[in-house]
Order: C-alpha cells, then sequence, then structure tokens
C-alpha cells in the first residue's frame, strides 16, 4: 500500500482567522486534485504563529475554535491535520485531524518551549494525549514541533506504545543561520531511531521579528531524506510513501522491542478511508542554500512579510551612500519592488561628494524613487537655537548626533504625509556597542540589518551584486563613515570589524566570558571596551525597532539584560 501525502507549507498571517482558514480550504482543494490521502498545515495555522496575547482574547479563541469545524467540513473526501489553538479544558498548542465534517481527534503539544522567543508556558497547558491514528491498517501519530525533538518525547512514545509507524510533526520553526541543517540531522536521527517515517510539514513566512523558512521535509525509516519543498517560498510537497517498508524494516530491528518502558494504553481512531492502489511517483527534493543566500532571501521575506501584512505598501529609507542603507535599499526593492521604495539622501556640511553621487547611482541601478533633502540649514538653526545654552562648551557628539536625529525627523515627517513605512538601515555591529543615535538612525518602523553584523552586510552585498551589480564598487571599497565630522571614520570609535564581529558573536550568541574570548586570540582591553559599550548600551536597544532575528541568540526576546545593572564581566 502507497499512502500520498500533501504537505502544505503555507505562509499565515497572524490573527486574520478568515484569511488563515481561506487558505487552509485553497490548499486543501489542491490536495484533492492531488488525490492525497492526508494534507498536513503547520502549527498554529489556523491563527497564524506565535499568536501571543491574542490567545488571552476569549473572542479571539472562541473564532479559532469555530474555524476548525469551518475546515473540517471542507475536507470531504480527505484526511487534514492541521494546527490551532484548542480550548478543552484548558488552552492548547493542537494538532487537530478533521475529515468529512468531524473532528477525528485531537493532539495536544507536550513539550512547550520556555526559552530563546519561546515563552509557551504563558499561554498553554501541556498536553497528555495518548492518541494514534489508523488509516486503512496503517498507523500514524501526530505531533507538535518541540515534540519531535527530543529523543525520549512524546514521539519515541508514539511508535513504543501507539506503533506508529509514521510521525506527522507539524512545526512553526523559526529561521536562523544553519538552523537548516541541525534540524534535518535530527529529523533524520528521529526516523532512524525510531524505524519511522517522519513527516515534518514548517510555517513559511515573516512574522516580526521572526521569519519562517519552511524547508517542510519527509524521511525514510532509515533516516535517508525522501523529499524537500523549497526554503521561504509556498509549496504544497506531495510524496508517496510505502506502508510495508516500516514493517520490513522492524522485522529485523530489535531496538523498539528492547525498550522497557511500562506499557501504556494509547487510543487509536480510525480514519474511514480506503488507500487506492497506486504507483510511488519521484518526490521532490529541492537544493538547500548557501549561508549567504539563505540570509539574503531570509531578509527579503521578512521585510515584504513585515510591510505587507502590516498594512503598509511603500517604504522609505535614508540613503547616505554607505554601504548599510545601500543593503537595506536593494533588499527593500526585491522584496517590493523598486517602485515602491524611495531613499532620501540628506546631506550636511560633513557629507561628502562621493557619498552622494554613490547613493544617486545605487537609486539609478534599483529604479527606486530618489530624493535630495538637504539639512545643513536646519542644522545651523538647531546650533544657532542651543548656542546661548552650549555657551562656551567645546564641540562634540552632542552636535554629531544632532545630525541623524533631524534626518530621524525627516523621515517620519514622510513617513506620516505618505503613509510610507521607515526601514532604519544600522547593522548588528553598530547596534551592539551603542554606534548609533537614539532618536536618530533608530527613528524608525523596522530595522532590516538589525541581527546583520557589518562583515556580513559585505558579504551580502557581494552576493546581490553577483546577480547583476546595483550596489556601486565605490560603496564597497571605502572605508565605513558616519561623515558627521570632517575625515571621520568608524574605525576612529571602533575596533576593525574584522575583530568586533567575532568578539560581538562570542560574548552575546555564544556566551563568552571576557577571559574565555581573550583565549581565544583578541586583546584583553579591546575584548573589556566592546563588552562594556555591548553592556551599557542595552537602554538604546529597548527603544529600537523590531528587526530580522537570524541568529540563535539576537537583541530582542533572546536578549534579555537588565538595563539598569552594575555587575561588569571581567
Amino acid at each position: 500500500m502507497i499512502i500520498r501525502l500533501c504537505l502544505a507549507q503555507v505562509n499565515t498571517t497572524v490573527g486574520d482567522i478568515g484569511g488563515n482558514v481561506a487558505k487552509i480550504c485553497e490548499y486543501i482543494d489542491l490536495a484533492k486534485a492531488e488525490s492525497a490521502d492526508i494534507v498536513i498545515f503547520p502549527e498554529m495555522a489556523v491563527t497564524g504563529y506565535p499568536p501571543e496575547d491574542l490567545l488571552l482574547k476569549p473572542d479571539f479563541l472562541a473564532k479559532a475554535t469555530s474555524a476548525i469545524q469551518t475546515i473540517a467540513k471542507h475536507a470531504t473526501g480527505i484526511t487534514a491535520v492541521v494546527g490551532a489553538p484548542v480550548t478543552d479544558p484548558d488552552v492548547g498548542n493542537g494538532a487537530v485531524v478533521v475529515k468529512d465534517g468531524a473532528i477525528l481527534g485531537t493532539y495536544r503539544k507536550q513539550l512547550l518551549p520556555n526559552y530563546g522567543v519561546f515563552d509557551e508556558y504563558r499561554y498553554y497547558r501541556p498536553g497528555t494525549d495518548d492518541i494514534v491514528f489508523d488509516i486503512d491498517g496503517f498507523t500514524f501519530g501526530v505531533n507538535v514541533c518541540e515534540d519531535i525533538w527530543y529523543a525520549e518525547g512524546p514521539a519515541r512514545d508514539q511508535v513504543t506504545h501507539g506503533a506508529a509507524r509514521m510521525l506527522i510533526n507539524i512545526s512553526a520553526s523559526p529561521w536562523s543561520i544553519t538552523k537548516g541543517l541541525m534540524r534535518e540531522r535530527m529529523l533524520s536521527t528521529r526516523a532512524f531511531d525510531h524505524n519511522v517515517y517522519v513527516v515534518y510539514c514548517n510555517l513559511v513566512g515573516g512574522q516580526d521579528e521572526l521569519v519562517f523558512d519552511g524547508q517542510s521535509s519527509v524521511f525514510s525509516p532509515d533516516g535517508t531524506l525522501v523529499a524537500r519543498a523549497k526554503a521561504f517560498e509556498e509549496q504544497l510537497l506531495t510524496v508517496d510513501l510505502e506502508c510495508e517498508q516500516v514493517f520490513r524494516t522492524r522485522l529485523f530491528d530489535a531496538r523498539v522491542r528492547r525498550i522497557e518502558d511500562t506499557p501504556r494504553p494509547f487510543r487509536k481512531v480510525s480514519v474511514d478511508a480506503k488507500v487506492p492502489p497506486r504507483v510511488a511517483e519521484r518526490a521532490v527534493k529541492e537544493p538547500t542554500l548557501s549561508k549567504v543566500e539563505e540570509t539574503y532571501r531570509a531578509l527579503v521575506l521578512a521585510v515584504k512579510d513585515y510591510v505587507t501584512k502590516g498594512g503598509f505598501q511603500k517604504v522609505v529609507l535614508g540613503s547616505s551612500g554607505g554601504v548599510d542603507s545601500a543593503l537595506t535599499a536593494v533588499i527593500a526593492s526585491d522584496a517590493l519592488g523598486p517602485e515602491n521604495v524611495t531613499c532620501v539622501a540628506m546631506p550636511t556640511r560633513f557629507s561628502s561628494d562621493h557619498s552622494l553621487s554613490d547613493a544617486e547611482q545605487l537609486s539609478q541601478n534599483l529604479g527606486c524613487h530618489h530624493h535630495v533633502l538637504p539639512i545643513d540649514g536646519i542644522f545651523e538653526s538647531f546650533l544657532n537655537s542651543l548656542g546661548p545654552i552650549f555657551g562656551d562648551l567645546p564641540t562634540g557628539l552632542t552636535e554629531e548626533n544632532l545630525q541623524p536625529r533631524i534626518r530621524g525627523t525627516a523621515l517620519m515627517a514622510l513617513s506620516n504625509k505618505f503613509g510610507w513605512l521607515v526601514l532604519t538601515t544600522g547593522n548588528k555591529s553598530e547596534i551592539a556597542v551603542g554606534y548609533s543615535t537614539l532618536y536618530g538612525d533608530t527613528a524608525g518602523g523596522y530595522s532590516v540589518l538589525k541581527d546583520i553584523p557589518k562583515t556580513l552586510v559585505y558579504e551580502l552585498c557581494r552576493y546581490r551584486n553577483a546577480m547583476g551589480e546595483v550596489i556601486p564598487e565605490n560603496i564597497l571599497t571605502k572605508a565605513p563613515s558616519a561623515e558627521l565630522r570632517p575625515d571621520q571614520k568608524d574605525s576612529d570609535s571602533l575596533p576593525d570589524y574584522e575583530i568586533l564581529d567575532p568578539i560581538i558573536r562570542m560574548y552575546v550568541e555564544l556566551g563568552y566570558e571576557p577571559k574565555q574570548i581573550v583565549a581565544a586570540g583578541y586583546d584583553e582591553q579591546t575584548v573589556l571596551q566592546v563588552i562594556r559599550m555591548i553592556d551599557r548600551n542595552e537602554y538604546k536597544r529597548r527603544q529600537s525597532p523590531p528587526g530580522v532575528k537570524t541568529t540563535n541568540r539576537a537583541f530582542g526576546k533572546d536578549w534579555r539584560l537588565p538595563i539598569t545593572n552594575r555587575y561588569r564581566p571581567e
């Protein structure tokens, strides 16, 4: 017997229950056209993920419950596995199995993540469901995201006590650099260890600071990848699985028989369906992406979804002629179309001619809108107005910071007048050490490069130019400068980025102590200087806009350093 599955890798919108249900029903129809026996949707597909405090609203939960009934009625002649909140007896993160207008059974997520960006204990009660399903004599278990990540978790119980030959895992697993490879290794291991098919259906799309990569996949009982969906795109992935393969291989594999757990009764729910005879077709294995390509595509999708799902159509950003604003403009143009991107150059007396010409050339190459808005007169007015109070005090950082604050005000004025979302252009290296002006560089609605270190900014620019040169070469070769005073360079205030970025990564992402970073070959005074800058600038980061999470520990929900604290690492 060959069972046909369709993995519906869809891009849902948090809170748009009606729109999500319409998309789910659309994909159910597509799966019917494929003559599928089962169609599978990601975790919390009904509500979007993560719904966060929407789950504290009774009306929201009631609408989600009603939506399941709508989906069940639409699933005629096909079994659908759908992620949704369930409320009996308490709120749970559920995988609901429906067919022909009926809810056949519900599984509630048992292992609730409460780390990093996750705080599911705030919303859900862990499930205790011992349930499996049977379709034409073939038993399968259903679980949710985190449940598959543990070797001795619910997945193992569904195999050893529920006799499941296939595990369907519905997920909303946020993307980060290198996570895809780690995740596939884990899924392959689960399939091999349990001698079972593992079917993994993941969400795709952007949601605030998170981006979901999709890459839904299927693994055979020997751990071999059978099928993989595209990265960062919606897709209906169809795959045929030979049911008898699991039974045959288990006859020669005694590992499951040696598990000495006390037997637990599992409720088996029969799906009223007869699997038709068919010949297995070759499944699709989409290729994996390089680190740089994967990161670039994640940023494009995140920007597109944040802007459009938030009700915006167009964006505006300050174009300085530097590498960060250039990359931000290119990503925005790829995400939204250049006709929806406006770049604004705002020169002062310290702006170089080449910065203005580079910014203009970038906009011409992209085909986006470009304006030059000189702000030196406004800057002079500020200096004159503040002069009587400043007196004879020497000029310095205060006067430098006035310029980006004027620029932030100008961009927000354009945003208010035309309804454009302001994209900020600061990168992770600058944000980490506070090399940015509060209420200036940080003024905006979305921070595209918030989790992208400066060295990776250059890699992403080179990658994008390889597809067709849009970023002028001069932008990529000149020394980085904020151009807020004569002959200024970033290196006047910061270590070289080739030194700074690894220190930031070791301290922020890997949790190294200063002495461990020094032992890795970095100068002790430089390390302590960088760490002091990171720690004392938490107040700036808390007031910065949300941005795309690309690492396992990004500034935001992942990083919760107290603003007021006297601890100093040594």
